[in-house]
């Protein structure tokens, strides 16, 4: 292609001396294959990027041509992912990041004849703004209520004649579009992307932010519990750990009777109640059946003095 490089197209001989730059430019090429992706969602993306990520559109056979000259490890698994008209994307962030930044651009297109609708399409009551005539015709084959006043059509009441998630017929497309009404919510997502030699496929590069932050949230926990159990001191765990090892002090005082001022009221109360659990299982004392001796009469007087002789 080098020797024949003249005979190409100025715009594709210009796409394969990017493809030949932009790999060793930037850390990350990602790959989006566009029959899932609309011409008009890249424009607004490429002004919201501009300087942090470069978008080029080209040909799979050109892109071929350009990534096997390419000595970038990993290079030729991308390539074998070529089918079609290719979007390539550049960057030095993340393909994860790249790939969730993009899943938040998100644009409400017009629908076409089989697009399956993001969403409930409503129908408001109002003004259509449109003659009467052939058109009646097509309110009343999607079952939309209307009358005709002022010269105009007018929706009648707000309907639903389609719901998320099922096919939007061509007639009905062709109404919401004249009703200026988008309900397909389109975003780009990576087929693929290449990053420091790996391949990484489009069901890797989905990222559930919401749920990563709960997996975050409880690897967190679970870590500071461990820390705490065998005693490791972080700036975060360091108030409970010696909240811990103070209590463990204090039962192991109390267990073991050593008196301190914080243990010794309650140790007095455990011994208290262990004497008290002693004395209830010991034998009451014997007692005997007689009543108690009486007390010895006391001893008899002497003798009255004789009576003295005549």
């Amino acid at each position: 292609m080098h020797e024949n490089r003249t005979k190409y197209p100025k715009k594709k001989t210009q796409m394969y001396q990017q493809l030949q730059e932009l790999p060793k430019k930037y850390s990350v090429t990602a790959l989006v294959r566009m029959e899932k992706v609309r011409a008009s969602q890249l424009l607004p993306l490429r002004k919201k990027l501009q300087g942090e990520v470069e978008i080029v559109s080209i040909k799979d056979r050109v892109a071929k041509k350009a990534l096997e000259k390419l000595d970038i490890p990993g290079i030729e698994k991308l390539k074998d992912k070529l089918t079609g008209q290719c979007v390539f994307m550049f960057t030095n962030m993340s393909p994860f990041k790249l790939n969730v930044l993009l899943g938040k651009n998100k644009v409400l297109l017009t629908a076409r004849g089989g697009d399956i609708a993001s969403m409930d399409v409503i129908v408001p009551p109002k003004n259509t703004g449109i003659a009467p005539g052939p058109m009646l015709t097509e309110f009343k084959e999607n079952k939309i209520p209307t009358k005709i006043d002022q010269g105009t059509i007018w929706i009648l009441k707000e309907t639903i004649p389609v719901k998320k998630g099922e096919a939007i017929s061509t007639k009905l497309a062709a109404l919401l579009g004249k009703l200026d009404i988008k309900p397909i919510e389109a975003k780009i997502i990576l087929n693929s992307a290449l990053s420091e030699g790996i391949l990484f496929a489009e069901a890797e590069l989905v990222v559930d932010v919401e749920k990563f932050k709960e997996s975050l949230v409880q690897a967190a926990q679970e870590a500071n519990s461990l820390s705490i159990e065998i005693g490791y001191i972080t700036p975060e765990n360091a108030q409970h750990i010696i909240s811990k090892a103070a209590q463990s002090a204090r039962s192991l005082s109390i267990e073991s009777g050593f008196l301190t001022d914080e243990t010794n009221e309650q140790i007095l109360q455990k011994a208290h109640g262990q004497a008290q659990s002693v004395s209830s299982k010991l034998p009451a004392e014997a007692t005997t059946d007689d009543a108690p001796a009486e007390k010895a009469d006391a001893e008899p007087k002497a003798d009255a003095p004789a009576e003295k002789a005549e």
